[in-house]
């Protein structure tokens, strides 16, 4: 029985530094697509057009629509799912090769841990120590819902592989404020849409248990002063997102 095909998926935006290496690091799968959003301003799509399989421009609405539509495009019968600033490791590569094509094999999906890179510092704490997203699994059992933090509805039950992908996000306090503000406003249009109501709650105790969370309670601590940063930043958004939420409430009802 031949081994099964894997269709490794990348979304891109503005990804010219990142996306040569990424797609050299999943070179072992049969077939890579990239969707670029189309807002992107470098050469991202030159590179995704010349490295990958297939490549498609899309104007950008959600996350899970982005990776949906890569998903529509793909024909193996396993589908991994990697970001830009993300890497697989030979040995995440020969897991997912075992694994895939093992008969044996019941789950219809796996969590992949991941390892970060956060300014400039491998984190192991910070709650990060818990990041786990289903990004392996059957392509016919699978679809991502969600607008913002996107994850994978599954039709059946997921495993652990024990390798980790390798993230470097975030270099600099740059990146972190711009990712803020774009995550942020994707955030209050969700709540918007929701028809959510803003509390008072969620400028005062939500931003202060955030920060508390990670930096107590997932011992962001041990991460030095950059995981004072992250989780401090952490509950800042949170703060920003309920903050730009009550103001397009208010443009609402203004117009």
């Amino acid at each position: 029985m031949p081994d099964a095909r894997i269709s490794a998926l990348i979304l891109a935006r503005n990804e010219a530094e990142n996306l040569p290496e990424c797609i050299a690091s999943v070179a072992w799968a049969d077939e890579v697509i990239v969707v670029v959003d189309r807002a992107s301003q470098d050469e991202t799509e030159a590179i995704a057009t010349r490295l990958a399989t297939r490549a498609i421009v899309r104007d950008f609405d959600d996350f899970a629509s982005q990776r949906n539509a890569a998903l529509a495009l793909a024909s193996g019968d396993w589908v991994f799912a990697i970001d830009a600033d993300e890497r697989a490791t030979p040995e995440l590569a020969n897991e997912i090769r075992g694994r895939t094509a093992d008969p044996s094999v019941r789950h219809a999906g796996f969590r992949v841990p991941i390892r970060s890179v956060i300014l400039g510092r491998p984190f192991s704490y910070s709650g990060t120590q818990h990041d786990l997203p289903l990004r392996l699994f059957r392509r016919e059992l699978g679809r991502w819902v969600g607008a913002v933090h996107e994850t994978v509805e599954l039709q059946g039950s997921a495993g652990q592989l024990r390798h980790a992908l390798q993230h470097r996000t975030i270099p600099d306090m740059q990146t972190f404020l711009r990712k803020i503000n774009e995550y942020t406003t994707l955030e209050a249009i969700k709540f918007e849409r929701e028809g959510r109501r803003p509390h008072p709650v969620d400028l005062t105790l939500r931003p202060a248990w955030t920060f508390a969370k990670l930096y107590l309670g997932k011992q962001g601590f041990r991460d030095g002063v950059e995981g004072l940063a992250f989780c401090a930043l952490s509950g800042f958004s949170v703060a920003v997102r309920h903050w730009k939420h009550r103001e397009r409430l208010r443009v609402g009802r203004a117009s």
